[in-house]
């Protein structure tokens, strides 16, 4: 019998939030990203946009500045998305990091959030 691996769901990692959609903040993802919910992201300084996090990067995106709400595919162009910025209390377990990622970028990054009010349990 096939294993089937469904994917976390919009907000599964959210622990907890602030009232209404004071922890959410619209954001543009940078094109050709596909992001899944949970994945941690950073912001490019010059543009504005959303990525991946991309802790050896010089450009702003080396900096954790949210979680994705829900998952974004930018195929092509720049897309719209949530990200969870602020105020909020997240899983871990569920949180997607780079594939690259090295425990002290992981552990930096978990700080970064933390100075965003993102306790990540």
């Amino acid at each position: 019998m096939p294993t089937f691996n469904e994917p976390i769901h919009p907000a599964e990692f959210l622990l907890s939030e602030a009232n209404g959609d004071r922890s959410r903040e619209n954001a543009t993802v940078l094109a050709n990203q596909n992001l899944r919910a949970a994945a941690v992201v950073g912001r490019i300084t010059a543009s504005g946009l959303v990525r991946e996090l991309q802790p050896a990067a010089a450009d702003g995106s080396q900096n954790a500045v949210g979680i994705m709400y829900a998952a974004v595919n930018a195929a092509g162009a720049n897309a719209r998305g949530v990200i969870v910025a602020r105020d909020a209390e997240v899983n871990a377990a569920l949180l997607q990091w780079p594939a690259s990622i090295t425990a002290p970028q992981r552990t930096a990054a978990i700080a970064q959030l933390a100075a965003l009010g993102i306790i990540v349990r």
